[in-house]
């Protein structure tokens, strides 16, 4: 009888349940989606790799002074890989950008590699280099 009492205080009442269900009417309807069955659901992870994947870009940047350094830093931060081309820089201005890049790439844990005589490939954590291209000399 207690029990009875607290059911019904909170909205919990077995007599409701038993009496449909003797009746003969069962709940058999299915409880309704916001989703028709033609969309996919897919999980937060496999959207965000997908978009990283379609937005992977390279950038290609011929510097010709110091202060293009932080132009290329910037492309870096945003998940650009960049080819840096020093053709048209003397080489302290090369050697200063290079280390400048080679901070910035420490920082976000990427890679920059010699990919020419003055030709650099500097890239964001997520692009992986594969394979190395021979020297000219050997």
């Amino acid at each position: 009888m207690a029990f009875d009492k607290l059911g019904s205080f909170f909205g919990i009442n077995d007599d409701d349940d038993f009496e449909d269900k003797a009746v003969g009417q069962t709940n058999t309807e299915q409880p309704k989606s916001n989703y028709s069955n033609n969309e996919k659901v897919v999980s937060m992870s496999t959207a965000s790799e997908a978009r990283t994947k379609a937005s992977s870009k390279i950038a290609i940047y011929q510097p010709r002074v110091y202060s293009d350094a932080k132009v290329i830093a910037k492309q870096l931060l945003n998940n650009k890989a960049v080819i840096v081309n020093f053709n048209n820089v003397n080489d302290a201005q090369s050697k200063r950008i290079v280390d400048f890049l080679t901070g910035t790439i420490f920082a976000l844990n990427g890679e920059i590699k010699r990919v020419g005589e003055k030709i650099f490939l500097c890239t964001p954590p997520k692009f992986e280099i594969d394979g190395s291209i021979p020297d000219i000399n050997e």
